[in-house]
């Protein structure tokens, strides 16, 4: 079965009937956390929401029923599911209007098939998956790598096809048509399919089973953009594209980031000498820096030294493990209880507990308070603080239990 928005992929708006309305749940991520929202599947007699499922990669499209959003269009069968918080009366008449901005934006997408095509004819580069992004698609080409050169070569030669206006034309064959085995591309059919197969022609470049939205014609692509290769898995390469309105998006973007950089750097063309000065002066600075630690860290440790009072030492202070090391290193731990910190007052950082055996393992647990992990040996214990708001209660308790052990020793 075909539903309105493969017969017309450019139907915004459309009226049918209610055939069923089920309680459903929608599992979906909202803010980073995941949320089960309570709802109803909706069943009609027909509709122009493309559902995900049935093998294709191409997501669903968003839209409203009546004035009830549709937040998620599955596929069951030959039936297709609209998630939607309220329920619908069956036999009732909608309106279904289609969010077209988005439905457009996964027609243009949906130009792999073009790519694929000519990756193909021009270098016999096969693509073996494909992943439409929100932000950016992928296509998987069975090669080790893509030459620059080719990939300018391919980049040329899909946009001309777009600038041809080329039509794309929408077949519907049976299964055991001839025409299906010796002339369309396919992946495969969903183990539930029924019906005629539906094949989507660009004429004399490709024809291939599909049942995504495409659009009419090549000219409706407006450009792409081959962005460029990552490695994939396997020994393969994952050609990076963007079509349409997203090139025109990508375009502003980079300008606008472009016009930022000026204002803090110099010209466009001297971007990247700039950075380049900026990160090696920053390594320099990085590396006086902790030379600088360092000495400071020996310091503290021979003013303790000649501190009396050896029992207990703390210190906190801006630094890395390193510092604390160096400090802890240059003290005599078998006699002295040191306590270190770095990182932000009442923020997240890094903890050190050393000293006499016996006695880190006794409170090393008092380093909870920190709401922190560590792990350690030999009379070390260190790690992480996701909180040193109480790191004055911890340096008190540490302190308490040195002064009851020193009497005692008495």
């Amino acid at each position: 079965m075909a539903f309105q928005c493969q017969r017309d992929c450019y139907m915004k708006e459309f009226v049918t009937s209610v055939v069923s309305c089920c309680p459903a749940e929608l599992k979906q991520e909202v803010n980073g956390k995941k949320e089960t929202i309570k709802g109803f599947h909706i069943k009609l007699q027909d509709t122009i929401l493309f559902p995900e499922g049935g093998g294709q990669l191409q997501p669903d499209d968003h839209g409203f029923l009546g004035d009830v959003p549709v937040l998620r269009v599955t596929r069951q069968g030959p039936d297709a599911l609209h998630f939607v918080a309220s329920p619908l009366e069956v036999g009732q008449e909608v309106q279904v209007k289609v969010d077209w901005e988005r439905r457009f934006d996964h027609m243009q997408q949906h130009s792999q098939h073009l790519i694929t095509a000519l990756a193909d004819t021009m270098f016999g580069y096969k693509t073996t998956s494909r992943e439409l992004g929100r932000q950016r698609s992928t296509i998987e080409l069975d090669t080790p790598c893509v030459k620059p050169g080719q990939l300018q070569e391919l980049e040329e030669c899909v946009n001309e096809k777009i600038r041809a206006h080329i039509p794309v034309m929408v077949q519907l064959l049976s299964i055991d048509d001839p025409a299906v085995e010796k002339q369309v591309r396919s992946r495969g059919l969903p183990e539930d399919h029924a019906g005629p197969i539906r094949i989507i022609d660009i004429e004399g470049i490709d024809a291939n089973m599909c049942c995504g939205t495409h659009v009419s014609n090549l000219g409706h692509l407006q450009v792409i953009k081959l962005l460029g290769t990552e490695k994939g898995k396997k020994n393969k390469t994952n050609l990076i594209f963007l079509a349409g309105k997203r090139v025109l998006k990508y375009a502003e973007k980079s300008y606008n980031t472009e016009r930022s950089l000026v204002s803090l750097l110099t010209g466009p063309d001297e971007h990247v000498e700039a950075v380049d000065k900026l990160q090696k002066s920053v390594k320099l600075l990085q590396k006086t820096n902790l030379s600088l630690l360092r000495d400071m860290a020996v310091l503290i440790a021979q003013s303790f030294k000649n501190d009396p009072h050896k029992d207990f030492f703390t210190f906190h202070k801006e630094g890395d493990n390193e510092f604390m090391n160096i400090i802890a290193n240059e003290i005599n731990t078998e006699e002295t209880l040191v306590f270190l910190t770095v990182g932000e007052e009442k923020g997240p950082g890094l903890f050190l507990l050393a000293g006499p055996s016996e006695l880190v393992t006794e409170m090393g647990p008092v380093l909870e308070l920190l709401q922190g992990k560590g792990a350690g040996k030999n009379g070390r214990f260190q790690g992480k603080a996701n909180s040193l708001a109480r790191r004055g209660e911890v340096e008190a308790l540490l302190k308490q239990r040195c002064n009851q052990r020193s009497s005692q020793e008495e």
